[in-house]
């Protein structure tokens, strides 16, 4: 009697102990827009401000600090130039399981972008988000918030990610600026 006590103890310490080995999700999060929320139609970067906005017409409805591409000077010309774009452009796609919290892809390069590189014999790049931190940080949290550190996206906290995310849609415009 004592013998299948132990045993269905022996297996619930086993599986609590393996549940807490198990590697932990990394942060995922998929939010669903909230008809109570503020209304915006676009976005604007100023990346002289280091200040993405999201607006309503020409009225401010959020401001968030940004950081940008390790190059954050000029537009990006060409893959690896760790330049983040100028130029008009449309939010295209969302990943809530990137390697970052959450991203908006920008619809980089656009027909200027591509006509100005094959220009030059140039690839363009692409896969320029906007996104929170990363998901493994590989330095101390105060060089993520006080440096320009990605490789040409438009990088944001988690907490002004998810505001973002819930503020915006696909197809909506954003302008760049330098």
């Amino acid at each position: 009697m004592r013998l299948p006590r132990i045993l269905a103890t022996a297996v619930a310490l086993c599986a609590a102990a393996a549940a807490c080995a198990a590697p932990r999700p990394v942060r995922r999060v998929a939010f669903v827009s909230d008809p109570t929320l503020p209304y915006v139609n676009h976005l604007v970067v100023k990346k002289s401000e280091r200040r993405l906005f999201l607006m309503d017409g020409s009225k401010v409805v959020r401001s968030f600090k940004i950081h940008l591409g390790l190059e954050p000077r000029g537009a990006k010309e060409r893959s690896g130039d760790y330049r983040t774009p100028v130029g008009s452009y449309h939010l295209i796609r969302r990943d809530p399981h990137s390697e970052f919290f959450m991203s908006i892809q920008i619809s980089y390069p656009n027909a200027k972008d591509l006509a100005r590189a094959r220009a030059h014999g140039w690839r363009p790049g692409g896969e320029i988000m906007i996104h929170g931190l990363p998901n493994d940080l590989h330095g101390p949290l105060s060089y993520y918030r006080h440096f320009d550190w990605t490789d040409g996206c438009i990088a944001v906290s988690d907490e002004d990610m998810m505001q973002i995310w819930m503020l915006t849609r696909d197809g909506m415009p954003i302008q760049i600026e330098p």
